[in-house]
């Protein structure tokens, strides 16, 4: 049985066509994503929050994913967001990127959230959180960050809150192939659900939303039942293993952050190879002339 890798009928001829010199590889746009957790799922640890993006959606559409999007530029340049946790030059280092840089990443990562799941990863001071994100005031505020009308600085500003990156743990980074016309530079974050928060599908781009224990997900993709990117699969057998949220947070600092792009070569015979390093249960095998 097949399983669920999401893969595009038309990578194969965008690969020979990047082999060819005959497409150009398009720069990828910095993006953040986050595995928000959630204990008491019983013995099978933690359960993250997904949310599958609408069949209509050009890029991945029908796959599980977790909340996030497209960094800000205005997140990078204002020095006076409000911040609490680890420093800019602590995450840029762990990230690999300059303070600025690091900073508009960590937002990106905490705005999506609040954006797509309504759960905000920010409180009045350094050890607080917002304990309710619910209300007209609140989805207005939502809405406008949304629309970019409202930075994520001046909303923080306008709430009195400040960001909490040390609820943010970096987990991953991959990057989306260069034959692939749509590309991300994305950083995964994990982070535990929030003391008296609440998701909900907040996001246009979503038709659902579930909590679900890494295991149950893979085992699904495994069947061939839930269509997911590599990137997710990989992320969620890698929290298989922890018994609680805070385990996988305090398992962060650890992770490994190379970024992971995917090779395509062809072979003497004609034959495309699709892998992934270091991720071998990705690659695929398309025979001289064949497609997906």
């Amino acid at each position: 049985m097949p399983n669920g890798q999401w893969y595009p009928p038309e990578w194969p001829d965008r690969i020979r066509a990047l082999a060819a010199g005959e497409l150009t590889a398009v720069e990828p746009r910095r993006a953040a994503t986050v595995m928000l957790l959630r204990d008491g799922a019983g013995a099978g640890g933690p359960a993250v929050h997904m949310l599958r993006r609408r069949a209509s959606m050009a890029f991945a559409g029908g796959a599980y994913a977790y909340p996030g999007g497209g960094v800000d530029p205005r997140d990078a340049e204002d020095s006076q967001l409000g911040w609490a946790g680890p420093s800019r030059e602590w995450w840029a280092e762990r990230l690999g990127t300059d303070p600025a840089s690091a900073q508009a990443i960590v937002c990106a990562a905490v705005r999506e959230t609040y954006e797509e799941a309504g759960v905000l990863l920010a409180g009045p001071g350094p050890a607080t959180v917002v304990g309710d994100t619910t209300g007209e005031d609140w989805e207005a505020d939502r809405q406008a960050l949304v629309a970019r009308e409202l930075s994520f600085a001046e909303f923080l500003d306008r709430r009195g809150l400040v960001l909490r990156s040390d609820l943010l743990g970096a987990w991953a980074r991959w990057i989306t192939p260069e034959f692939e016309p749509r590309r991300y530079d994305t950083w995964f974050f994990v982070a535990a659900l929030p003391e008296g928060q609440v998701t909900r599908n907040a996001s246009t781009e979503a038709d659902r939303t579930v909590w679900i224990r890494p295991a149950d997900a893979t085992a699904g993709y495994d069947r061939g039942e839930l269509l997911m990117m590599p990137p997710t699969v990989s992320t969620l057998r890698g929290l298989g293993s922890y018994a609680t949220a805070a385990e996988a947070l305090a398992a962060s600092d650890g992770r490994d952050l190379t970024p992971v792009l995917a090779r395509a070569r062809l072979t003497d015979t004609g034959e495309l190879v699709l892998s992934w390093p270091g991720h071998d249960e990705f690659t695929k095998h398309i025979p001289a002339g064949g497609g997906a």
